[in-house]
């Protein structure tokens, strides 16, 4: 392969990963959060960079809860235990309250809604649903781990007189066990960001504490959104 169609090919990979709204809005994020970190809450250019870029990215959120109402009603995948069934729903109504109510807030900061006061309300609402639901998120990821982890055993016995990282059921297990660990931990940093927002722990989650951990939650996503080069090349 030449070194043309290696730039074509990284660049068909650029194109196909930043067409997305949803890559657009979690750089934002990212944006959003580093300049929470770097002004510590306090007022300046930071500040104001983190503000109108909040604000911005509830744009590309417009008619999102459509995607989590989706999910809600339907159907879990087969074989999947009651517990995590009714996790994996109370984190899709979660999410779709938290994204709906989220509009109202978009309205109400861009001055359209002049309600400040219920503004605020609903937008603490929306943030509680956000943390409801990310912690339901952390929840689910850990049944589903603990789930993989008896099955790849299980495999293991059967394949222990082979090469078990050759076959492919349980590389495709791994690879599972790998994107649950990292959807986990990405959880588990959006409750402590949204703890910081609520400021339900203002003494040790200070704002430079949230941006740290939303910054970092907010790099999570954008790795999780890259697609394969095989999907590069077929576009």
């Amino acid at each position: 392969m030449s070194s043309l169609d290696v730039a074509r090919a990284e660049l068909a990979l650029a194109v196909l990963y930043l067409n997305k709204a949803e890559t657009r809005d979690k750089i934002c994020r990212s944006i959003q959060y580093g300049s929470r970190f770097l002004g510590n809450g306090e007022q300046g250019t930071a500040q104001n960079v983190e503000k109108s870029v909040g604000l911005a990215r509830k744009v590309f959120r417009l008619f999102k809860f459509i995607n989590d109402l989706h999910a809600l009603i339907s159907p879990s995948a087969p074989g999947t235990p009651i517990p995590l069934i009714l996790l994996g729903k109370s984190k899709n109504a979660l999410l779709s309250t938290f994204l709906f109510l989220d509009q109202f807030v978009w309205l109400g900061r861009s001055g359209i809604y002049k309600n400040k006061e219920r503004t605020e309300l609903i937008g603490r609402i929306s943030l509680f649903c956000w943390l409801g639901s990310s912690i339901c998120s952390t929840l689910v990821e850990i049944g589903e781990i603990g789930r993989l982890s008896i099955s790849m055993k299980k495999l293991g016995k059967e394949l222990k007189n082979t090469n078990k990282y050759k076959n492919e059921q349980y590389k495709s297990k791994v690879q599972e066990s790998n994107e649950r660990s990292l959807a986990f931990v990405k959880a588990a940093l959006d409750i402590v960001v949204a703890v910081g927002l609520l400021q339900l722990a203002p003494k040790k989650v200070t704002p430079r504490v949230s941006g740290a951990v939303g910054f970092v939650s907010s790099l999570i996503s954008c790795y999780q959104l890259l697609p394969s080069p095989q999907k590069a090349e077929t576009t």
